[in-house]
């Protein structure tokens, strides 16, 4: 059920003309109030950032994923950083689509058979083979 909004039928103009002047002069105040709250929080975040102790816990890659990162325990960061490499290095990325890797041998693997896989789903099955 819409309501219709009431207005008063006999205001006095004077009163009608007082409360844009009076909304007019409340506005440059609220602005004005606003800059300082707005400059405290950007100065807040000053602490660096740490990074998740889950992501820097080493792990050990299966056989498949050793035979291209190698066999030493890795954080994951570092596991995606060197498959990265590793695309980068034999240029697997797809040239018509960058977002799709077109899987090696040994990237197939991994890749659990498949010959094509985006970025998105590689980190997926990346970590499927982290223990």
């Amino acid at each position: 059920m819409a309501t219709a909004k009431k207005t008063p039928v006999a205001a006095p103009a004077k009163a009608a003309a007082a409360k844009p002047a009076a909304a007019k002069k409340a506005a440059p105040a609220a602005k004005a109030a606003a800059k300082p709250a707005a400059a405290k929080k950007a100065a807040a975040p000053a602490t660096p950032r740490k990074p998740n102790a889950a992501f820097m816990k080493e792990m050990t890659p299966s056989a498949s994923l050793a035979a291209v990162v190698g066999a030493a325990p890795l954080p994951r960061t570092e596991v995606t950083k060197k498959v990265w490499d590793y695309i980068k290095k034999l240029d697997l990325q797809d040239p018509a689509n960058r977002r799709m890797i077109n899987a090696d041998d040994k990237l197939k693997a991994v890749f659990g058979g498949k010959a094509q896989v985006s970025m998105f789903e590689m980190t997926k099955l990346i970590s499927d083979h982290l223990k």
